[in-house]
This record gives structure tokens, sequence and C-alpha cells, in this order.
């Protein structure tokens, strides 16, 4: 009794070529293993130009943990290339809920990038609090809230918070409001 078994995605019958952008998507994971090879040559190499004098450095000089690191990005690399040809997949989270089929929401991605361009270009010129709330609020509008009388005011609290935080406690001085200094 023989069945006709069908080959679960990303696998292929015997004798059966896949084809080019259908093996690429079934194997998407190699764009990690590319990724973590370069970064891995990349540290190697920059590890190795590191210039060091004998009398600088002890036992274990600057190069050593970057060649570690740059040497492990590269294991890790040719570990997973094997593992994904192999035909390992990742799986994705449990709580991973993305419907793929749908369409990206490029209104709120464009409103994010828009608020926080608008802190950047506004940031010198009004100072942070009054910026900082554009970008809160802006933000707090893009991603859905549209209580328009508590967002401000949250908005403001956020701010304000934020830059108690950065000048007084961590010392980082933001651009406060530009008449304060007169």
């Amino acid at each position: 009794m023989s069945e006709s078994r069908v080959p679960s995605p990303g696998r292929y019958r015997p004798g059966e070529a896949p084809s080019g952008p259908t093996w690429l998507r079934d194997h998407s994971e190699l764009g990690i293993c590319v990724l973590l090879a370069a970064l891995g040559a990349f540290v190697l190499v920059d590890a190795l130009l590191i210039s060091t004098d004998f009398a600088q450095r002890g036992p274990v000089g600057p190069k050593t943990m970057p060649i570690v690191v740059g040497s492990g990005l590269l294991v890790v690399s040719a570990l997973l290339v094997v593992d994904v040809l192999r035909g390992g997949r990742g799986e994705s989270e449990i709580g991973e809920d993305v419907d793929l089929s749908v369409p990206a929401d490029w209104k709120t991605v464009l409103l994010l990038a828009g608020a926080f361009l608008a802190n950047a270009a506004l940031i010198n010129v009004l100072g942070f609090l009054v910026s900082g709330v554009i970008l809160f609020w802006g933000s707090a509008y893009a991603l859905g809230s549209r209580a328009f009388n508590r967002d401000p005011l949250i908005a403001a609290v956020l701010t304000v918070l934020t830059y108690v935080v950065f000048n007084y406690l961590l010392g980082v001085s933001l651009p406060g409001i530009p008449l304060l200094g007169v």
C-alpha cells in the first residue's frame, strides 16, 4: 500500500528541483547567517587593526575579547547555515499574532515618523519641553488615542518627568525653553 505523501512547506520530494524564489523563501534564515558572518568578519578585522604597545597591554591585550566575539559570531553563523540547510526552521513565538496577509499600516508609520522628525527639528528652536510634548502627543495620536483632553496633559507630564530625570538626576542637559536664559 503506497501512500502519496505531500511534502511539508520547505520540503521537496526526492528528485524534485526547488525553484529559485521558493527555495529562498523557505530558507530565509540564511539572511541572518549572512548578517552574522558579516558582523563577525567586521569585528575580527577591526580587532586586528587595534594598535597596541607591548608596555601598554597586560597578559590579555585589548584585541583578545573582540577576537573571541568575532570568532564566536563566525562559528554561530556557520552552525546556523548547517542547521538551515538540513531543514531547521525558526519557530514563531507563542504570543506572536502577526497576520502576514494584512498589509502594513503606513499611515501609523508615517505619523510616528512625522512626530519624531518634528521633535528633532524643533528641539533646538522651541526647546525640549515643547518639542517633547509634540513627540509624546503625536505618538499617542499616531497609535490611535483620540482623548484630546487627556493626551496633551499626559504628554506634558511625561516631558517634564523626562526633562527632570535627564537634567537633574543623570546630568545630561537638554535644551529647555529658549527664553529661559533671558
